[in-house]
């Protein structure tokens, strides 16, 4: 099974100065490595919100660490502070605004402020850079998807494209537990068809 290289970037002003500590790294860390199979390397950030540092970041961790997927948390509602989206448009080559709308979605499920997120995919050479909410357990649902009370999923979460749309791109052919998250591939593009 290929290893997959993944960046784990938290925008936070305040978890960066060490005045609280920082949950969204170890959310991210921890519902990554129960949904996918492969073999993850993980390159952790923590950064300031700042526009020039994120788009830094993200430069560095696709062009020169070859990250296949990399997730930022924090710093995307309207604030003046919350310039990731904006930072990850700075290095995008294409848009994958599917990514942002599904998030918002799921998240108007919880809040009527959800409108107000500004999340974006994108993608930088072979690698899809996506910005997930900032608290652990709206990242869980956004990955994840929404489950009714039979456990059955109601709403579908980002992460069931996700390995799909890594492949589009030259990336390594990744392989999630069903139980938490199943990816989505047409018949003619997965490895062990069911």
């Amino acid at each position: 099974m290929e290893s997959v290289r993944i960046g784990i970037v938290s925008c936070s002003d305040r978890a960066s100065t060490g005045v609280y500590e920082d949950k969204g790294l170890p959310a991210l860390r921890e519902w990554l490595g129960k949904a996918l199979r492969n073999p993850i390397e993980f390159e952790p950030r923590l950064i300031p919100d700042e526009r020039a540092t994120i788009a830094e970041t993200l430069r560095e961790l696709v062009d020169q660490t070859g990250c296949h997927l990399v997730l930022t948390t924090g710093g995307t509602g309207p604030a003046p502070r919350d310039v990731t989206p904006d930072a990850t448009l700075d290095v995008a080559e294409r848009v994958m605004p599917g990514f942002g709308e599904q998030m918002r979605q799921i998240s108007l499920r919880f809040v009527p402020t959800a409108i107000l997120s500004r999340q974006v995919g994108v993608i930088r050479g072979r690698c899809l850079i996506l910005n997930l909410p900032g608290q652990p357990k709206a990242i869980a649902e956004t990955l994840e998807g929404l489950r009714g009370a039979d456990g059955g999923l109601e709403l579908p979460g980002i992460f069931a494209a996700v390995p799909y749309c890594i492949d589009l791109i030259g990336g390594p052919y990744l392989e999630t537990d069903p139980a938490v998250c199943k990816a989505f591939r047409p018949k003619s593009a997965q490895r062990n068809p069911a």
